[in-house]
């Protein structure tokens, strides 16, 4: 039978005809019809929006249980000791903070009493108080507006090149699709029956400290589809726990016993951090032996037929460099941190390397998934100490030499992102401090050079300039200081183009090579310009030099790249590019070595906790602060942006994004 339905007729002022429907048949339509007064029908109405409220009764219980989880990793959080690197930053916030609480306050009492300096002349203002706050309004407009709006000017047009700059990237990618522009392979494959015809090939793995990924990043190089006799693995372990050193010895030497041809490298004088490594390594004898060299680090997965894939792009082009793959993530769906990463990686490999790569055979070497010919390493300087971006240096001193790059986005690598905010966080620092580095030890060589003046622009404008320090410039002082600011200076507004129209648009070409994450574009839109703060901090340290740009934090892994479901989403990829599977043997070898260490020593589980970031926090009440004056100027765009950023930068001021760290 059909669910109960109701049907109310009006046939006079003071009476209704209701007829109740118990099923499908329409004559009963009649039988059941009768007349009730207004009172019944009242009451039939009340009782519908029981059912409703009742269907809504979740919606008390889901806000508690957030609260509940809040309350919870708030308790578990600790202060972050980053500040003490960065009080100058976090000084200036804080204080822009109490000015602007204490304007807020100000203007709330202005606005009650209707002081306003077009409508109260000279002769008309009374008391102190008023004369000294018609005086500011005055100062407000003559002196504060104009250069205000000056700043958000100069701001305003680093954004319209900015998103210029970005807009012709996608289109070039777009050209790229149309035209299916990739890398050719110049002349025939190599011989397979001749195993002498593959070049030599060096496998390096830099890793240190990183012990739940160890072991599947040396199962999945040790499967490399490459003759034995014409590759050599090195194993560079740079862990100062003796114990993991053991473990790592021990995986090592399962796979040296079925015939792989791999060692294991460790270093007593640790310095330098990777470049060190990947010095120390390329100082051994042998690698002179060798053409080609790979780099994967520790969290990544080559495929067993990577090498077949980029090394013989080598062939026929003496020029050529560097071949670099794309990126793939195990875990981008793990968490809204890891989908927000998974958006901006995206775009940077599928359209910045990509288009780089096939107009100008030029990009930032990503540090990891490539291939290097050791002739261009050698005649570039080879690794170098100075930075904490070794990758990119190594690229641009190679650009310079006149080497050529090319970048494969059909061949990917598997690899892991970091789930909690900490451990993005510092990546982000090394990320954005290292090129200003660079960018200041390179700019007289690069002004030098042999290469074309267009290959010169490039360099500093777009790749060092517009890319590296005027993005995170422009996105933290616009967003997040001069938009906050005008709403106390209105004679300064800025129009809803800026703060709305392009931002979304440039946020939805950002998010086109990775379509399935379009549900998260106004999260990422706030997340991105929340990491503005950590990005501007990090340009600020490398380009001025201060203590903070020569960190090197190894980026905390959570070992998810070594779980069964790795192998799976290989083997789907490998399907959707007609490859064949790849089978991830499991390493047996750490298990008695791990009982034994188990053992020796009681291992205590780690507690997992939160941490405080004060400038997220600052300017996330400094965010509010401006919401609550907008609505004073009834700003109807500007409130809601700055409601939801301020709670977005809440958010991740409260480690409330991403994994708790241990």
């Amino acid at each position: 039978m059909a669910p109960s339905s109701v049907v109310v007729t009006i046939e006079k002022p003071n009476k209704f005809s209701l007829v109740e429907i118990n099923g499908s048949d329409s004559t009963l339509l009649l039988e059941k019809q009768k007349a009730v007064s207004p009172k019944q029908f009242t009451w039939f109405l009340f009782l519908k929006a029981n059912r409703v409220f009742a269907c809504l009764s979740w919606l008390p219980m889901a806000l508690k249980t957030t609260f509940l989880s809040v309350k919870k990793r708030i308790a578990l959080s600790d202060v972050s000791d980053e500040e003490a690197k960065s009080r100058r930053l976090y000084r200036f916030i804080k204080v822009f903070l109490f000015i602007s609480i204490f304007a807020l306050v100000l203007e709330i009492f202005a606005h009650l009493k209707k002081w306003n300096l077009n409508m109260i002349q000279p002769w008309e203002v009374q008391g102190l108080f008023q004369w000294c706050y018609m005086t500011w309004l005055s100062f407000r407009v003559d002196y504060v507006a104009p250069l205000v709006l000056t700043m958000s000017k100069f701001c305003i047009v680093l954004f319209l090149i900015q998103s210029l700059d970005r807009l012709i990237l996608c289109l070039g990618c777009f050209w790229i699709k149309y035209k299916n522009l990739k890398p050719r392979i110049n002349g025939d494959a190599y011989d397979i029956e001749d195993g002498s015809s593959f070049p030599m090939v060096l496998v390096q793995i830099p890793m240190c400290n990183e012990r739940e990924v160890f072991a599947q990043s040396i199962a999945a190089a040790s499967q490399l589809d490459w003759p034995k006799d014409r590759i050599l693995i090195q194993v560079l372990d740079d862990s100062d726990d003796g114990n993991l050193q053991l473990l790592i010895k021990d995986e090592v030497s399962l796979w040296r016993e079925k015939g792989v041809n791999i060692i294991y490298r460790h270093r007593l004088i640790r310095t330098g951090y990777k470049a060190g490594n990947l010095k120390s390594a390329m100082a051994c004898d042998y690698v002179k032996d060798y053409e080609f060299v790979a780099i994967f680090d520790a969290d990544f997965q080559p495929n067993p037929d990577f090498l077949k894939q980029t090394v013989p792009h080598f062939k026929g082009d003496p020029e050529l460099g560097l071949v670099q793959a794309r990126w793939s993530f195990v875990n981008k769906d793990e968490n809204l941190l890891t989908r927000l990463q998974n958006i901006n990686l995206c775009f940077h490999f599928e359209v910045e390397q990509q288009v780089n790569g096939a107009f100008l055979n030029f990009f930032g070497f990503n540090g990891t998934a490539g291939v290097w010919r050791i002739k261009a390493l050698e005649e570039s300087g080879g690794w170098l100490e100075r930075t904490t971006v070794e990758d990119m240096d190594i690229a641009v001193r190679a650009h310079l030499n006149g080497w050529k790059f090319i970048f494969l986005n059909d061949v990917k690598v598997l690899c892991e992102l970091p789930e909690s905010y900490e451990a993005y966080k510092k990546q982000q620092h090394r990320w954005h401090s290292g090129p200003m580095q660079l960018f200041r030890l390179c700019l007289p060589a690069i002004v030098t050079s042999k290469i074309s003046v267009s290959k010169k622009a490039n360099l500093i404008f777009l790749f060092f300039l517009l890319r590296k320090l005027i993005l995170p410039f422009y996105s933290f002082t616009l967003f997040c200081i001069i938009l906050p600011l005008t709403m106390f200076i209105p004679e300064a507004e800025l129009p809803l183009w800026v703060i709305c129209y392009i931002p979304i648009f440039m946020s939805f070409l950002n998010i086109i090579p990775a379509l399935k994450s379009f549900p998260f574009l106004v999260p990422y839109l706030l997340f991105e310009n929340t990491m503005s703060v950590t990005k501007f901090n990090a340009m600020i340290s490398g380009l001025f030099q201060l203590g903070s740009a020569y960190e090197w934090v190894v980026t905390k892994k959570t070992g998810r790249s070594s779980e069964s479901d790795l192998v799976a989403l290989a083997e789907r990829e490998s399907k959707s590019l007609n490859e064949e599977k790849i089978t991830r043997r499991h390493s047996e070898s750490g298990l008695e070595t791990l009982n034994k260490l188990k053992k020796q020593e009681e291992i205590t589980p780690l507690k997992k906790r939160n941490r405080l970031y004060r400038k997220e926090l600052v300017l996330a009440f400094l965010l509010l602060t401006a919401a609550a004056r907008s609505l004073l100027s009834a700003h109807g765009v500007h409130f809601y942006f700055l409601l939801f950023q301020g709670l977005t930068f809440l958010v991740v001021g409260l480690d409330l994004i991403g994994e708790q760290i241990s």
